[in-house]
């Protein structure tokens, strides 16, 4: 913690219990108490926000307040917010809640890096896609904001509009392609209504294959949605048409989507680390099967992710084994000094048994200040961090707690999820497997899944203690996310209860080693030029082949390789392994058979030959040119040019048969014949 940090820690008019002396000795920090810091106080506020320096101020529903009194007198101080009345001192544990007060002031006065954005704009075209009187009066009531089209799937008895206020035509959308500002749907069975319709809407001849282009897609056919994860998609409304409340909420929604909006980048993507594929051929594919909202397109050796489209819910990052896919929102290494703040600033108040709890903003803080206020609040050894989502949350994240310390970990998930929830239960899988492995208990790391306070609250009472790390760390996370893993798992090892040396895992792991058939290596070092993470090296001095088992992300790439199919996945996390690379295979190279200079490997040179000695360019007559196979570049030319063979000569070919062979042999059989 830096010397300059300032905390100014308010009691909410003596609701809560403060121990000003012990959260400044946990924090090494300068700390400043109120009562009434947003009223009557004000003032002390805005002293302490004259002054240059971070300060961090224990309060954040009155950040709107606040900011305006530092905008007011153009303050000096960099400001960051902390809650600790809801997450601490309103509970039935606050008199024991010191430690996690002053761990949460520590993790929030963590430097945050801005936040990156990607811009979206929209004009107002709307499509409202239906199926009866329900769309065209959408439409009617967006048309005065909005520039409208509507498209009737199966239109069946609506009456036509008496005045043509916009346009309206049938169709069914095929497929659905975009995002605000860019969507573009392709209709099937289009057609459009004859103006003599009379009591009912009349269309005209139909076409397929259609094209339409908009900025929002309001959907009210009541059918399957246009897109994977509809919540996530941003221009895409969809609603009950049954439902007159969600229809109208959503008409609101959509009118107020004009104009330019920025999105928050979530994932930095660095295409060179990919391990997606090579030479066309496929290797890791995680992302892909995990991104809900379709963001993801392979774009050859790498994949391509969509700002536009990403809903940030991060489980590509999460489980990126390379760190190609890295959350911005905040980066692995932010995220990892928050938890590192945490953990350690508990500990060192005195803190034991931290349960560290992941949450969103939009489901996890609502449900925590609704526990507070109307319940028991949270236990007071339960550390709450607030993340984007909580899908974010990688096995570096995970492994760094417990290094640290932590004796736990829950995530706090939706009773009904708006995305799929594959990649966590994954990531959660993993971790207790090497964990539990490592001695850190049964089960250490859970999802907590539920839309109630008090069923929270149950669950963290019923949460076991766990075991924690015999002896912590504290190193300091840096680095981009692979390097982070690194460092966090070789840590994890050193503190554990329990080490091991190998911990079996199941099939796509981001750890493991490889299986190699020795004898059946022919040293070719297909593996190494697709290996995407250099785990597979070779020695430019002799031949040989290396393995680096803490660089390998098992995407399988050097197994679909291999010419000679000798290399097999092992999902493992070997901490033995970690330590140094390990020499696979040495040979000794082949000497020319002419000048003795060394060109290749035995293995290699003598699987050629099994391979060719039975052909016929290389057998009989031909045997010399096996011979030459064992020279080098140098002697293979000098030998071919003196000796004039051709190498790619070929035994005389038969000759032709023509009609006057066929007639003669005939009459030749005719003959035989005859005599007997």
């Amino acid at each position: 913690m830096a010397e300059d940090r300032r905390f100014v820690i308010c009691s909410c008019e003596d609701t809560m219990t403060l121990d000003a002396d012990a959260v400044a000795r946990a924090c090494a920090a300068q700390v400043q108490t109120a009562t009434n810091l947003c009223r009557r106080q004000i003032n002390l506020f805005k002293t302490l926000a004259g002054t240059a320096g971070p300060l961090t101020v224990a309060c954040t529903q009155e950040t709107p307040l606040f900011d305006e009194a530092a905008q007011a007198i153009a303050a000096k101080a960099a400001l960051a917010y902390a809650s600790i009345r809801e997450t601490a001192g309103w509970s039935n544990e606050a008199a024991t809640a010191g430690p996690k007060i002053a761990a949460l002031l520590a993790a929030a006065a963590e430097p945050q890096a801005p936040v990156p954005f990607v811009s979206l704009e929209s004009k107002g075209v709307v499509l409202v896609y239906g199926r009866d009187a329900t769309a065209i009066e959408a439409g009617r009531r967006l048309a005065a904001r909005l520039d409208v089209t509507v498209l009737l799937s199966d239109p069946r008895d609506v009456a036509p509009p008496r005045v043509t206020d916009f346009p309206i035509a049938k169709g069914t959308i095929r497929v659905a392609k975009g995002y605000l500002g860019a969507f573009e749907l392709t209709v099937d069975d289009f057609a459009q209504p004859k103006p003599s319709s009379r009591g009912a809407l009349a269309f005209g001849p139909a076409k397929s294959g259609a094209t339409s282009r908009c900025d929002i897609v309001v959907d009210l056919s009541g059918g399957t949605p246009l897109f994977s994860a509809p919540a996530l998609r941003s221009g895409y409304l969809r609603a009950d048409p049954r439902d007159p409340a969600a229809v109208a909420a959503l008409l609101l929604d959509a009118s107020d989507l004009v104009g330019t909006f920025d999105k928050p980048r979530y994932i930095d993507f660095h295409a060179n680390l990919c391990a997606h594929s090579r030479s066309r051929i496929t290797g890791c594919t995680r992302c892909l099967d995990l991104c809900p909202a379709g963001a993801i397109e392979p774009a050859g050796d790498h994949v391509e992710i969509d700002p536009a489209i990403c809903a940030g819910c991060g489980s590509c990052a999460a489980a990126c084994p390379t760190g190609a896919a890295e959350y911005a929102l905040p980066s692995a290494e932010a995220l990892l000094r928050r938890l590192r703040a945490l953990v350690l600033t508990y500990r060192g108040a005195g803190g034991a048994d931290a349960l560290v709890l992941f949450h969103d903003r939009a489901h996890g803080e609502p449900l925590i200040d609704a526990l507070a206020r109307f319940g028991p609040g949270l236990p007071a050894r339960v550390l709450p961090v607030a993340v984007n989502e909580v899908t974010q949350v990688g096995p570096e994240a995970l492994a760094a707690l417990f290094a640290y310390g932590a004796a736990g970990v829950r995530f706090l998930a939706r009773a009904k999820p708006r995305h799929d929830q594959a990649g966590l239960a994954r990531t959660i899988a993993t971790a207790n497997r090497i964990l539990s492995a490592l001695g850190f208990g049964e089960a250490p790391v859970a999802a907590i899944e539920t839309d109630d306070p008090d069923q929270l609250r149950a669950a963290l009472d019923a949460a076991p203690r766990g075991t924690a790390a015999a002896q912590p760390g504290s190193f300091m996370p840096m680095g981009a996310k692979r390097s982070l893993l690194d460092v966090s798992v070789r840590e994890l090892h050193r503190a554990a209860p329990t080490p091991v040396d190998t911990i079996p895992l199941e099939p796509g792991a981001p750890f493991g080693g490889l299986a190699v058939d020795v004898a059946g290596c022919t040293l070719c070092l297909a593996c190494v030029s697709a290996c995407p993470t250099s785990a597979l090296t070779d020695n430019p001095e002799r031949p040989m082949l290396r393995f680096a088992e803490n660089l390998c992300v098992q995407c399988g790439l050097c197994a679909a390789t291999c010419p000679e199919h000798v290399i097999k996945l092992v999902p493992r996390l070997d901490f033995a392994a970690w330590r140094e690379p390990r020499r696979i295979k040495e040979e000794e190279p082949f000497p020319c058979a002419r000048c003795g200079k060394p060109f290749g490997t035995r293995s290699a040179i003598e699987r050629v030959k099994a391979k060719l000695g039975g052909h016929w360019m290389f057998s009989g007559d031909n045997k010399k040119r096996l011979e030459v196979l064992m020279m080098c570049e140098n002697c293979r030319v000098e030998v071919v040019a003196n000796e004039g063979f051709d190498p790619y000569a070929a035994p005389a070919r038969p000759k032709p048969r023509t009609t006057e062979d066929y007639l003669r042999e005939r009459a030749a059989g005719s003959d035989e014949f005859k005599d007997e």
